[in-house]
């Protein structure tokens, strides 16, 4: 099922796509990205846009293979095109953007209104609808975000179908860039944030005055394309931690994205030093090294 945002279908989707993935290109471009990438998604707009036919008919009736036989848009960008029609959102645009809410991405879940999108973000700390689908497997989920067991179950189904219908149409990393290069990114960005040398977003979240104050850096290092940005996160700010806790995007060109928090440990035997949440173990080396 595409999406039936008014926006979607008020106008040819082909334009709207065409307009989105301009955006995207000058927002890159503006946050001194890739010249080669922001040709990319230029070129896809005119693809996009010269096509006689509607993408989301394609979508619909061929799947997200249609949209990659198109000259000019690659794995990556028909996913993208897919994820606009079929939610009415392109997250990776909101992130340039600085306006990617969490509330929002889990209002496009079936029942999930702003309110309770508000409490499963602030309750269960998710930001992504994976955060969210990892989240709900604990059982005391349903206790902590306030929610029935009947509901929680409802939710569950609806989370799964949709994130079903995301993961058929993009790869999953099938690997991750190494503790060494998710730490040199981690380094890249935090001193080019302190030496004012990084274009700067307007967070929509938590930035009541509307100042462009989070500093971006987009690089790419042996294939990899990663994205990073200061955590701008309820928790983040209540902990004093915002210009500590760095989050990275990362995709190969042709894969999914996934994100990792880099962060200051406070405690054992690497206190003090930059690590990987999650991947705390493959950190140990790292440092040994250095010693």
């Amino acid at each position: 099922m595409l999406a039936t945002s008014a926006e979607s279908w008020s106008r040819p989707f082909n334009q709207l796509a065409a307009e989105r993935l301009r955006e995207a290109a000058n927002l890159l471009a503006h946050q001194d990205d890739n010249a080669f990438r922001v040709a990319a998604y230029r070129k896809a707009a005119d693809a996009v846009e010269s096509s006689n036919t509607d993408l989301r008919v394609l979508l619909e009736r061929d799947g997200v293979e249609s949209l990659e036989r198109i000259p000019g848009i690659g794995k990556r960008i028909a996913g993208n095109l897919a994820e606009l029609a079929r939610t009415g959102r392109w997250t990776y645009l909101e992130r340039l953007r600085g306006s990617a809410e969490p509330h929002d991405i889990f209002c496009t879940l079936p029942g999930v209104g702003p309110i309770l999108a508000k409490r499963l973000h602030e309750k269960l700390h998710a930001e992504t609808l994976e955060q969210l689908e990892a989240a709900l497997l604990d059982k005391s989920a349903g206790a902590i975000a306030g929610i029935g067991s009947r509901r929680l179950a409802m939710l569950r189904a609806g989370l799964n179908q949709m994130l079903s219908r995301i993961r058929s149409r993009r790869l999953a990393p099938t690997e991750e860039p190494s503790v060494a290069m998710l730490l040199d990114v981690d380094r890249e960005y935090r001193q080019k944030a302190a030496a004012n040398q990084l274009k700067k977003i307007a967070p929509r979240r938590l930035n009541p005055r509307g100042e462009a104050w989070l500093p971006i850096l987009h690089t790419d290092r042996d294939g990899w394309h990663f994205t990073a940005l200061f955590s701008n996160t309820a928790r983040a700010h209540q902990l004093g931690k915002v210009d500590d806790w760095v989050v990275i995007y990362f995709h190969e060109e042709g894969g999914g994205e996934a994100q990792r928090t880099i962060v200051t440990e406070t405690q054992g035997p690497l206190a003090g030093r930059r690590i990987v949440r999650g991947r705390e173990r493959d950190c140990f080396p790292i440092y040994e090294q250095t010693r």
